[in-house]
């Protein structure tokens, strides 16, 4: 296989485990206005204490991966994606103190409590602006807005729209994770937010496909979007799925695959829209991909790392499977 395009797959392996995986422990954070008991809180923040901070190995992953693989990429995005990137790591900061200490706190953890909101909530729109400047097309490099070129009503909309997605993907994880009245709330706001999640979808696709050319090439020309049509049928199968699953007597585990379904399928379909470019219009992969001698001194780190990191996140998962106890200790 070409080594660039081995290198692609693996940036995109680790962006869809970072965006499943911590996507839903960053919906938790946006969901936080929702459930306003401390016990409920409680409850939440226990749901995710074991796997919060490993769910962002991938963020750590996919950066190195393309630093080292695609640095002409990188350099490209950082410059025009600097601003958004440094106050979305200003959020997970904020974030993580305030899970920290919002087990050791009394008479402030309210004040731990808006943190860990603002945080997850700044963080994931954030990731979702950055998205949406990629997807547009931004020029690499500063331009005429400066700080602001990624600023746009696209990124804005993607913005908000993946925090609607991340907050449902934590609707389906509590599901899965809690009893009672927690349960039911939570399959009730999925529920809507299934609703929310297929009109965006819709709305980013069609946006898409009338302002980028070479997605609608991609779509719509020849037999293409007969090849195609999978995707947008199962993800509307799909949601179909999920909000029957999410009815007054919700199946425990099936919506949450079936969210993080939607998740894949909307990666895939931006993958095909976008393929084979990095940055939109200005550079492929190839254009971007490091010399052959350090994509082979990449390898030996890869083949050890990548297997660990699967390995140690299989097994927590696996050993702190079912529902969470409240009973049980905190942090």
């Amino acid at each position: 296989m070409d080594l660039a395009l081995f290198y692609y797959l693996l940036l995109g392996f680790a962006v869809l485990m970072y965006v499943v995986l911590d996507g839903f422990d960053l919906g938790l954070g946006i969901l936080y206005p929702w459930f306003k008991s401390e016990a409920e809180r409680d409850h939440m923040m226990r749901s995710i204490s074991h796997v919060w901070d490993g769910n962002e190995t991938w963020l750590v992953f996919g950066g190195v991966v393309l630093f080292a693989a695609f640095p002409a990429a990188y350099a490209g995005i950082l410059a025009t994606l600097y601003t958004p990137i440094i106050i979305m790591l200003i959020g997970l900061i904020f974030r993580g103190v305030a899970f920290e200490y919002r087990f050791k706190s009394h008479r402030s953890k309210p004040w731990w409590d808006l943190s860990f909101f603002l945080g997850s909530t700044v963080a994931t729109f954030c990731q979702g602006a950055i998205l949406g400047a990629v997807v547009q097309g931004v020029e690499a490099g500063p331009g005429e807005l400066g700080a602001l070129e990624w600023l746009s009503p696209f990124s804005i909309f993607t913005g908000f729209a993946l925090m609607v997605a991340y907050a449902l993907l934590a609707c389906c994880y509590l599901v899965m994770k809690s009893r009672g009245d927690i349960m039911a709330r939570a399959a009730h706001l999925g529920r809507q937010l299934v609703l929310a999640i297929m009109a965006i979808l819709v709305v980013v696709s069609l946006w898409t496909l009338l302002a980028n050319t070479e997605v609608r090439t991609r779509w719509l020309d020849g037999l293409n979007f007969l090849w195609l049509s999978p995707l947008p049928l199962l993800s509307a199968l799909f949601g179909w799925l999920l909000y029957r699953d999410l009815d007054g007597q919700p199946h425990e585990t099936r919506p949450f695959w079936l969210a993080v379904g939607l998740f894949l399928l909307g990666f895939i379909g931006l993958v095909v829209g976008l393929f084979p470019y990095l940055i939109p219009h200005q550079m492929t992969l190839w254009d971007a991909r490091a010399p052959d001698s350090s994509l082979l001194f990449l390898l030996p780190g890869i083949f050890i790392f990548l297997p660990l990191i699967c390995a140690y996140t299989l097994w927590g998962y696996r050993i702190f499977s079912g529902k969470v106890e409240d009973f049980e200790e905190g942090y």
